[in-house]
């Protein structure tokens, strides 16, 4: 199923002959001048660049490059190949993708729905380049919203009992539908290691707290308890530990005694809005590298 709107489809005939090369090695002379003459050679032209390389002995090396090209589909599979010398000579990790295919993402969510709201007015108005094939959740609150996107909507009841049942489900939809990338957009399940591993680094989570600060459960009436005087939130990738990801963005807001913990509920959602519409935008622009538990954002 495709759900491409109209802006979608006009950024996508505006970006059809580009393409986007992530690379990471370690760092030596010579890197940038091989790729730049790679693409010379098969007839790109570079349109964007940023790199940056760790700042010590033996650091690592990181690359992202936007480039256009005529006829590139055409060219695809050969660009591909051919590469793969450069990469092989540098012991590179890299990913190559084409900003005609638009990557399909599967939204998962719980009873609270800001986050979802938020994803799904930044699709609508052409802002997140994304097809949302579908959306699960535990619960029936957000199908009205949702399928008002004409987007399917799955129930899927889930709790610790029946998980593995789910999770199985789950992974189903999500290669029937030949997701690319999965976001919890305030899912109040914990995945199975099993399922983790089906999409390493490749289910973004928004937890309600400036992490490695009060993980888990009710951040808020710890954060409160502690008088806290920054409140955050923390988007990052989905790892067999709990929020312990590596993470991809982050935000604060500042509080004081006089705000309850509703308040800080109340001040958190806005927070975490915008800080998973960011992670979810710049790791469908292939703009974050993970590297080690970290993550460089380019």
């Amino acid at each position: 199923m495709s759900n491409i709107n109209e802006q979608m489809q006009k950024h996508m005939d505006k970006n059809k002959n580009k393409a986007r090369l992530l690379v990471s090695c370690p760092d030596q002379p010579g890197i940038v001048s091989s790729i730049s003459t790679f693409l010379y050679e098969h007839g790109a032209n570079i349109v964007e660049s940023t790199q940056y390389t760790t700042h010590h002995e033996k650091g690592t090396f990181f690359l992202r490059i936007v480039f256009s090209a005529s006829d590139i589909k055409k060219k695809e599979e050969k660009l591909k190949h051919n590469f793969k010398e450069i990469a092989d000579q540098f012991h590179m990790k890299w990913r190559l993708t084409f900003l005609h295919e638009l990557k399909r993402t599967a939204i998962y969510v719980s009873k609270e729905l800001h986050c979802l709201r938020e994803l799904l007015y930044e699709w609508e108005n052409g802002d997140l380049m994304t097809e949302i094939p579908l959306v699960i959740s535990n619960h029936e609150s957000a199908r009205g919203l949702v399928e008002s996107f004409g987007i399917p909507f799955y129930y899927i009841p889930a709790n610790k009992e029946i998980r593995e049942e789910v999770e199985a489900e789950q992974l189903e939809l999500m290669e029937q539908y030949s997701i690319d990338l999965i976001v919890l957009a305030r899912y109040m399940q914990i995945l199975t290691p099993h399922f983790v591993r089906t999409h390493p680094s490749k289910i973004i989570n928004i937890h309600h707290s400036f992490l490695p600060a009060f993980i888990g459960a009710n951040p808020h009436k710890r954060a409160h308890k502690r008088g806290v005087k920054l409140i955050g939130a923390t988007s990052h990738y989905v790892t067999e530990d709990l929020d312990e990801g590596p993470i991809i963005e982050q935000d604060v807001m500042r509080v004081d005694h006089r705000n309850d913990v509703e308040d800080l509920k109340r001040k958190g959602r806005l927070i975490e809005r915008r800080v998973l519409n960011r992670a979810v935008k710049w790791d469908l622009e292939d703009r974050v590298i993970v590297h080690e538990n970290k993550t460089i954002v380019l």
